[in-house]
């Protein structure tokens, strides 16, 4: 049974920042990239804009909840899966890169598992990469999943999660449903959502985990 539909919440202004940097070039970004006061920050490069962002508490819920939700199917349905989490993933030959807020690898996984770090040279991108829009970005993430290979992006926005898959004329088109996770059930993810504020981590994993049983 899913919890009551939570009331409407105020609007608060963004506590996420995003500045946009021009005529970078990759090794400042690298540079950038390395320094430890800048590991929570999130830095999308594409050919020389190089947008950097402070996620807000609303992005890393919202992300974080829906990757619990992937757990909870992923282990109900014994689909086997590698999480790459917010894993930064560049290539210097596309002069691009960008940290997803989830990824994860599923008919590729037998080919990452047990490797600490990936090489997107030799190593398949992920299956599976989801964004959560909360702000306006400024340098757009699709054309660099696609110049990376990434076949599937979920994007959270509006309070409704989208999928995307790579057609063969290597465009993201929207899609009924996920090919990476067939019958993952998109429309009780949002509801959920929804419901975050009613209740906390376990407890809406508790009711998620029962919904989908």
């Amino acid at each position: 049974m899913i919890v009551a539909k939570a009331p409407p919440q105020p609007e608060q202004p963004h506590s996420e920042q995003r500045v946009l940097l021009r005529d970078i070039s990759w090794e400042t970004y690298q540079s950038l990239r390395l320094i430890e006061e800048n590991h929570h920050l999130r830095m999308t490069y594409d050919r020389g804009l190089l947008e950097i962002m402070s996620p807000s508490r609303k992005h890393e819920r919202v992300s974080h909840l829906i990757g619990l939700m992937i757990h909870e199917w992923t282990v109900l349905h014994d689909i086997g899966l590698e999480s790459g989490g917010n894993t930064t993933f560049r290539r210097e030959d596309l002069d691009r890169g960008l940290e997803p807020d989830h990824c994860y690898w599923i008919a590729n996984e037998a080919k990452v598992r047990g490797k600490d770090e990936i090489d997107l040279s030799v190593d398949p991108p992920p299956d599976l990469a989801l964004e959560v829009d909360v702000s306006h970005a400024s340098v757009q993430k699709l054309p660099i999943y696609n110049a990376l290979g990434v076949p599937e992006v979920w994007r959270w926005r509006h309070a409704m999660l989208e999928v995307l898959t790579l057609d063969n004329d290597g465009q993201y088109t929207p899609q009924k449903g996920s090919k990476a996770l067939p019958r993952f059930p998109l429309r009780l993810v949002e509801d959920f959502l929804e419901r975050r504020h009613m209740g906390n981590d376990t407890s809406l994993m508790k009711a998620f985990r029962k919904a989908i049983k």
